[in-house]
């Protein structure tokens, strides 16, 4: 059973008509008439606030209607997914260059013509949708907004609502000239890109957004930037960290390992390791880049753990005054 199967089930069963349920939930009478003849996918398993309206008016189970939208919209993608990614639509390409910051219009352009939809044209448009997702998505209770945008673009209370929760399913391969219109347009003030970092700053519409922040950025980072591992945190603490270097610490940040956590003691060994001119009979630059290499750094954690753990062992067995007569 799909969505559109249950939601008229139920209907029949209370008696009840598509304005009825429109009304309920706060659409258009055309919305629910589209829905429940499949001229449109309903909407993703994680709406509540289509759903839940839904489900409270028809009195159904908590969740059923999600469910069902999940599996249906699953089988949906399964069959698009050999279909190629239409490029945007020329309407659109056009609006998000009039809102890029003037100093940066025109080389934004040319690389937007040069390779048409391709990687940053795709992270632009993606990131522009995010943000006034996340926005209409906070707004979409409130009466006063929804007015507010509904005269901006001249249209009804009914009819904004729809076009919300339209735009909320929307993606970066399928955004339309009319989502730009009521949504894109109206909502971002500019945005700015460093095509060094691809770091994103986006200024948001003051009338219609003031409780809101006005810029957003987004910069991707390299995760050694944001965590650090406990037992490097605590062995850096520990007077037997042998006043490593900023360059050995920073190859100690840089290792990475799937589930595991390592201890002070094993960051102890590698920087010993890592000083210990006999693991490193090749150019020493080239061993460090190996020895960055994630895939290598638990097969090299093994055999330098029982390395250096024999060596330990051996040492303490010489008393110490043999030791010193040698």
């Amino acid at each position: 059973m799909d969505v559109c199967l249950a939601i008229k089930r139920r209907l029949g069963e209370l008696a009840l008509e598509q304005r009825d349920l429109a009304a309920a939930a706060k659409v258009t009478e055309s919305y629910i008439s589209q829905l429940l003849t499949g001229k449109k996918l309903p909407p993703e398993p994680s709406r509540t606030d289509i759903y839940e309206k839904i489900g409270k008016f028809l009195k159904l189970p908590s969740g059923k209607l999600s469910r069902l939208a999940e599996h249906q919209r699953k089988e949906v993608l399964k069959r698009n997914l050999e279909d190629p990614p239409k490029a945007l639509l020329k309407e659109v390409r056009e609006l998000i260059l009039r809102k890029c910051a003037p100093g940066k219009e025109k080389q934004i352009r040319v690389i937007f013509e040069k390779q048409p939809f391709g990687e940053l044209e795709r992270l632009v448009t993606q990131k522009l949708l995010d943000v006034v997702k996340t926005v209409a998505k906070d707004e979409l209770e409130s009466e006063t907004w929804l007015q507010s945008v509904a005269r901006l673009s001249g249209r009804s209370y009914e009819a904004m609502r729809v076009s919300i929760l339209e735009f909320l399913d929307t993606d970066v391969f399928n955004v339309s000239s009319e989502n730009c219109v009521s949504f894109l347009d109206p909502l971002i003030e500019s945005w700015n890109i460093d095509l060094a970092t691809f770091g994103m700053e986006i200024v948001l519409n003051r009338r219609l957004i003031p409780g809101y922040a006005r810029k957003f950025e987004f910069v991707e980072r390299e995760p050694s930037e944001t965590e650090e591992e406990p037992g490097l945190g605590e062995f850096l603490r520990q007077s037997v960290n042998g006043g490593a270097t900023e360059e050995e610490v920073d190859f100690l940040r840089r290792l990475r390992f799937k589930g595991k956590h390592p201890t002070p003691l094993y960051y102890y060994r590698e920087l010993q390791n890592l000083r210990d001119p006999l693991h490193f009979r090749e150019d020493s630059s080239a061993a460090m880049r190996k020895r960055r290499d994630p895939d290598n750094v638990e097969r090299q954690m093994q055999l330098d753990s029982r390395k250096r753990a024999i060596q330990g062992w051996a040492n303490s067995k010489i008393a110490p005054g043999k030791r010193n007569k040698q």
